[in-house]
């Protein structure tokens, strides 16, 4: 058989003392390594968090700040109770993740939604297809001051006091005298509402546009006078 040559201990120390740096540097390195992993992996997942959630908090409108405040389910109802017996196109302005356009839609309206976000446009699309009326809505990327809603019988919004006597105006001048605006939250500064329902944030609003003041004058302006 072979002879085994054992070590002395003054061997072995010196040999251990030189591979406990060695080792130790290499541990330091993996620690690091994993470090820097973690780190750019808690940094990415927050980013893209980031990413996602902002578009649902930050202004949807940039003319006035209008964050996406849900609908709660006692205003979708209340919205539903002003649109009863009424027919025609239906619009809702600012429509945030689409639960009224949605709603409406289950009612038999056609149902469109604009909405400055992207985010909110691509999710309500997918909830209306989920929710199988997507045949019946549409979602559409815009700023409400640069859209006509002239061909719109029924309109809804969920609005801000700043933005309000601005809409108002431009509501006025473009609707129908058929037309009926339903308002959440806060009214309309001058118009007198015909109907509401609801208590606190979830109050509703109609007003029917036949009976404001800017139809009444626009029939009388189309009126001839005749003499008596």
């Amino acid at each position: 058989s072979e002879n085994t040559v054992c070590p002395s201990p003054g061997a072995m120390s010196q040999a251990l003392a030189k591979a406990l740096p060695q080792a130790e540097g290499e541990g330091g390195s993996r620690r690091s390594s994993w470090g820097l992993l973690v780190t750019a992996g808690v940094g990415g997942t927050l980013v893209a968090l980031y990413a996602v959630a902002t578009p649902f908090v930050t202004p949807a409108l940039r003319k006035v700040c209008l964050p996406f405040v849900p609908a709660t389910a006692a205003q979708i109802q209340n919205v539903l109770k002003m649109l009863e017996n009424r027919s025609g196109s239906l619009v809702d302005i600012g429509s945030g993740d689409g639960r009224i356009v949605i709603a409406a839609a289950k009612k038999g309206f056609q149902a469109v939604g604009y909405e400055l976000n992207p985010w909110l446009v691509w999710y309500s699309r997918y909830r209306a297809w989920r929710d199988g009326v997507h045949q019946n809505t549409k979602f559409y990327i815009s700023d409400l001051w640069k859209v006509s809603f002239s061909h719109y019988k029924n309109v809804v919004v969920f609005g801000v006091p700043q933005m309000m006597p601005q809409l108002e105006k431009k509501l006025e001048e473009e609707l129908e005298c058929n037309a009926r605006i339903i308002a959440c939250r806060f009214p309309f500064p001058c118009w007198i509402p015909d109907h509401t329902t609801g208590e606190g944030i979830d109050t509703v609003w109609a007003y029917d546009l036949k009976h404001s003041r800017g139809c009444e004058t626009k029939s009388s302006e189309i009126t001839p006078e005749t003499e008596s």
